[in-house]
């Protein structure tokens, strides 16, 4: 009986105890903030259409991936005027970006198929929702960072060339 006893008052503990831990508020997870930083993945060329002059030269981050092409540069606080982001999609289209999450202003330059410029969409806001469509079907799309695309005086019909590192 004693046994019987003991037994239910070392179980009544350990219920208590049990008890009173899970019921201890868990320590709350703090996400640190990481820092994007840019990832050198090539060069790039931008090539006057009349004369084939080089326009500007830049290191580019490549985008292809579903992840990396819904990202882009959302979350960055800054990118160099030497650098940019190429996204590369598998097939010709309409497509159409937008700032949300961007901390920067940019220039968006549409490229088709050919390499040829389509279509630039200047002075992209930071956060902006704003649908900005490429107008005409491409395949590449460079964003670099804001007035870039006037201070290198490109324009329409103007090419690029890339090589990966």
């Amino acid at each position: 009986m004693k046994a019987k006893k003991t037994f239910l008052y070392i179980s009544f503990i350990i219920s208590i105890g049990v008890l009173l831990y899970s019921c201890k508020e868990a320590p709350k997870k703090v996400l640190a903030t990481e820092t994007i930083t840019f990832t050198k993945d090539g060069t790039l060329q931008f090539f006057k259409s009349e004369t084939d002059s080089v326009l500007a030269s830049l290191d580019i981050e490549i985008a292809e991936t579903e992840y990396e092409t819904q990202t882009g540069l959302m979350y960055r606080d800054a990118m160099e005027d030497t650098q940019g982001m190429l996204f590369i999609f598998p097939e010709v289209a309409f497509h159409s970006f937008y700032m949300k999450n961007t901390k920067i202003a940019l220039d968006i330059i549409y490229i088709d198929e050919n390499l040829r410029i389509a279509s630039i969409q200047k002075n992209a806001q930071p956060m902006d929702e704003t649908s900005l469509s490429s107008g005409v079907a491409v395949q590449y799309v460079l964003e670099v960072n804001a007035g870039l695309t006037d201070a290198w005086k490109v324009t329409e019909g103007d090419r690029i060339s890339y090589q990966r590192q």
